[in-house]
């Protein structure tokens, strides 16, 4: 059906770069929901009013929120698609972000309204006329909301969007809310407990429960979310397969929204080496990345001397004394600048996420590790943070395929 169902609405599905391409999978999920809700929340309407339970009032007006959440979905994608403009360079992918953040807000006003309706019916219960129509009404709710789930996480794997994912894990959660309103039922209908308006406030703070998370999620890329592990070992290894690069590091990806990557990253070369055909080699990689990955990268050439001399006994010596103090402290771009009075140590130091000292503290301890042998140098420490990953080198990767 999922299939089906792209192939009879979307053009040039298989073109999921395509801002447009995306935006219409996007949309095609939110008229689904808009649809499926839509019919869910009307039938479970007409079996609480004629039965009285809250519970399936409750369930059924959680069908009408995921449906509105579908029309704000659409807006997003549809708002999302918007190309760059002069007050807007970075365009407006963003706003599937901030769609999705509504969707959760709403879910949740939602569930303190079902709560508090609950609450209600538990202080003041009365019997719920059962009927197998309800059964049935429920029965058939659980298996629309598996394949809403199937379909919207099979869409949103396709074009990598954690608002369709996000609308998968709901629609899983309605099939468990909506399983417990169906035991309710049956268990009231053999047994005589009134189990109603209980029930009902389970679903509510199972809503409350997921809208929290679905908040989460959505605000994590809004506040810049550590980016994946798996693109970032994409980028460093896909560097390092370039002839004459070194190593790289320093690097930071930025995520203005689905198919919006921008990346800056330092890239080591020899220092010998020809400028001309550094330069060429950089812009080939930036091409790359453009083209091949849909990533916007900068790439900031760092000079190595290769040459076995002071700078390059320096950074060796320097590298192990660092990690006395973290094992996963590494220096590079150092520099050695020899002044009248005194010997200038300039490097950057990259701290890991798990550093127990200041950055005072650090400083400190690498002046006093240098001094130690070398009196006569200062340090000019620049102390970088760990945005993305370790700095990775090829002489790294050649150790860690050995071992």
């Amino acid at each position: 059906m999922t299939n089906f169902l792209i192939r009879l609405f979307i053009r040039n599905y298989e073109d999921m770069e395509n801002m447009k391409v995306r935006t219409s999978y996007g949309k095609l999920a939110g008229w689904t929901g808009i649809f499926c809700n839509g019919l869910l929340f009307l039938g479970k309407l007409l079996v609480s009013m004629l039965s009285g339970s809250v519970a399936v009032l409750a369930d059924g007006i959680n069908n009408l929120s995921d449906a509105s959440s579908n029309i704000i979905t659409i807006l997003g994608f549809h708002m999302g698609s918007k190309p760059a403009d002069q007050d807007h360079p970075y365009g407006h992918a963003r706003y599937e972000y901030l769609s999705g953040l509504l969707v959760a807000v709403f879910i949740m006003v939602i569930g303190v309204e079902l709560l508090k309706t609950s609450f209600q019916k538990v202080r003041n219960p009365e019997p719920v006329d059962f009927s197998w129509v309800m059964v049935a009404v429920l029965a058939v709710s659980i298996i629309v909301k598996i394949w809403m789930a199937v379909f919207n996480r099979s869409l949103g794997k396709r074009i990598h969007s954690e608002t369709l994912i996000a609308t998968a894990a709901d629609s899983r959660n309605d099939v468990i809310s909506t399983g417990a309103v169906l035991l309710a039922s049956l268990i009231s209908h053999y047994t005589n407990l009134e189990l109603d308006g209980w029930m009902g406030l389970l679903v509510a703070v199972f809503i409350l429960y997921s809208g929290v998370g679905l908040v989460k999620d959505t605000l994590d890329p809004l506040l810049g979310k550590a980016p994946d592990q798996a693109l970032v070992n994409h980028i460093y290894q896909k560097i390092l397969s370039y002839n004459g690069v070194l190593g790289t590091h320093d690097l930071m990806i930025h995520d203005y929204g689905p198919g919006r990557l921008f990346a800056s990253v330092h890239v080591e070369m020899a220092a010998e080496a020809d400028v001309i055909q550094c330069h060429n080699i950089i812009d080939t990689i930036e091409k790359d990345f453009l083209e091949q990955d849909n990533l916007n990268m900068i790439i900031h050439f760092d000079p190595i001397i290769t040459a076995e001399n002071a700078d390059s006994d320096m950074r060796i010596w320097l590298n192990k004394q660092v990690k006395r103090i973290d094992g996963q402290m590494t220096v590079h771009d150092l520099r050695i600048i020899k002044g009248d009075h005194a010997t200038d140590l300039v490097f950057d130091c990259l701290l890991p996420e798990t550093v127990v000292y200041s950055d005072k503290e650090i400083r400190q301890k690498i002046q006093e590790l240098v001094e130690a042998e070398y009196p006569e140098y200062r340090c000019q420490i620049t102390l970088d943070k760990n945005y993305a990953a370790m700095p990775h080198t090829k002489e790294q990767e050649t150790y860690a395929e050995e071992s």
